[in-house]
Parts: structure tokens; C-alpha cells; sequence
């Protein structure tokens, strides 16, 4: 216990960046798992490896950011997050969810401060155990199903053609700029250059 308590007072973790995804290398490259490479990415940028077990969750830390990995499946990724976020103490306007969104086209991005979980499991069961949802959504687009009687759950479950393939790394990369624009000049001016960016 006292371990876990040094630990807590040294890092002085303020925020809390989880990118939503299932575990498992059946999952690596599916639509539902692009909130897992952000993740990746911002690791790797920041020379950390998001290898401790806690929380029921990868995790890391840079500076005084927490970078998680929940391992709860895709439905339940709000005990993760709660889990950490208690911890530390954390509000949930200081959290930044990255979230796979079928309602935007491959390639889109659109940055959100509040609202409804949208249709998205995962964001609804952080609402449930946050009871709150003024948390920062990261949203990418993964492109809607495309047909109207497939299932919801075979498609982000699904990969990426080859010609989606490139506009979804190119994604990930700007979702990773924008969580870095958040934790530097806030959500409003991260939203206004990032929201219009990917403006219609």
C-alpha cells in the first residue's frame, strides 16, 4: 500500500488519455481499435512503453500524463477508466477518451468536450461509472457500415481496405497532434483547428 501511495504523490498525474479498443491480436487492426494505436503513437513519441498492469488496464506515464490501454473489452472500458481516474483524483474534464466513430467518413476527425455516448459502448459505460459525461471525446472516423441490415458489431469489428488504410494512419497521426494541442493550449483551441480542418 505504501508503494502505491509513493507512487501516487510522485508522479502527479493531472490527465488521463485512454484510447478505447478490445485486447487481443484478433482486434490489432479493426475499426473498434484505432483508440489503441493513438495510444501507441503517443507512447512511442514520448520514448514510454505502455506495458504496466493495473486498473485493468495497460498503462504508462510522461511527464504528468497517464496513457492507458483498458483491457475490459470495448463494453466495459469504463471501469478501467474510473479505476485510474479515482486513483489519482482525476475530474473528468481532465480526460481524454480516443474512440473509434462510425458516424464520420475514414479519415475524419472531430474533437467533442461533452454529450451523449453517441451509439458508442464504450463511451457509454465511462458515462455510467464516471457519472458525468464532461470528458474530452477524440473522435475518429472509421466509416459507417455498408449496408444498412449488416451488423453494427461485425463491422467495427472489421479491417481497413487498402484504400482506407492510408487515410486511417494519417488519422491517427492527427488524433495524436490534437491530444497533444489539448494538454498544451486546451479542448476549445483544438477543437477550432482541428474541427475545421475536418470540416465538410
Amino acid at each position: 500500500m505504501m508503494f502505491w501511495r509513493r507512487e501516487r504523490k510522485a508522479l502527479m498525474i493531472t490527465h488521463l488519455i485512454a484510447g478505447l479498443g478490445n485486447p487481443g491480436r484478433e482486434y490489432g487492426k479493426t475499426r473498434h481499435n484505432v483508440g489503441f494505436e493513438v495510444i501507441d503513437l503517443l507512447a512511442s513519441r514520448n520514448a514510454v512503453e505502455i506495458k504496466r498492469l493495473k486498473w485493468q488496464s495497460l498503462w504508462c506515464s510522461y511527464g504528468s500524463y497517464l496513457l492507458l490501454k483498458p483491457q475490459t473489452f470495448m463494453n466495459r472500458s469504463g471501469r478501467a477508466v474510473m479505476g485510474a481516474a479515482s486513483f489519482y483524483k482525476i475530474s473528468p474534464e481532465n480526460i481524454i477518451i480516443i474512440q473509434d466513430d462510425t458516424a464520420l467518413a475514414p479519415g475524419r476527425l472531430r474533437i467533442r468536450c461533452d454529450g451523449s455516448d453517441g451509439g458508442h459502448n464504450g463511451i457509454k459505460d465511462i458515462i455510467y461509472q464516471l457519472k458525468s459525461d464532461r470528458f474530452i471525446r477524440v473522435k475518429i472516423g472509421v466509416g459507417g457500415k455498408p449496408h444498412p441490415d449488416m451488423d453494427l458489431s461485425a463491422w467495427v469489428l472489421s479491417g481497413f481496405s487498402a484504400g482506407e488504410a492510408a487515410l486511417m494512419k494519417e488519422s491517427i497521426e492527427k488524433a495524436a497532434d490534437a491530444v497533444e494541442c489539448i494538454l498544451k493550449n486546451g479542448a476549445v483551441q483544438a477543437m477550432n483547428l482541428f474541427n475545421k480542418k475536418n470540416a465538410d
